[in-house]
């Protein structure tokens, strides 16, 4: 949300200082909604940008990705809360049954072990 007097963006969701404690949710994605695309593929100079029927033929359906993380606001940054595959090669182990997570993973934050986000019983 937004305190009062503070200006909003229509595409910025939270315009507000970041104080420790707080949990956030980031949320980016790629979509793929097929009246835009019809669209494009129906203007010259957006059509050239892309191959039309691989395009048609993939998408389908599907309507896109949305990858979320949540963390933590901490003193010094952010401590992710999210532990699921993210990375190609994190993806294709999990798919193939390999463990998770892996200990020479590529990911670039720092994940918490899963005894760490759970709860004592």
């Amino acid at each position: 949300g937004y305190p009062d007097g503070v200006p909003r963006f229509k595409s910025l969701r939270m315009n507000r200082q970041l104080i420790k404690g707080m949990v956030l949710t980031v949320e980016p994605g790629c979509y793929f909604i097929h009246h835009l695309l019809e669209g494009a593929f129906a203007d010259e100079a957006k059509a050239k940008h892309l191959v039309e029927h691989k395009l048609r033929s993939q998408l389908g359906k599907f309507g896109g990705v949305r990858i979320e993380d949540n963390m933590v606001v901490t003193e010094t940054g952010i401590e992710l809360l999210t532990n699921v595959p993210r990375t190609v090669k994190e993806i294709e182990t999990v798919m193939a049954g390999g463990p998770f997570p892996l200990p020479d993973s590529d990911y670039p934050i720092p994940r918490p072990a899963p005894a760490d986000i759970l709860a004592p019983c």
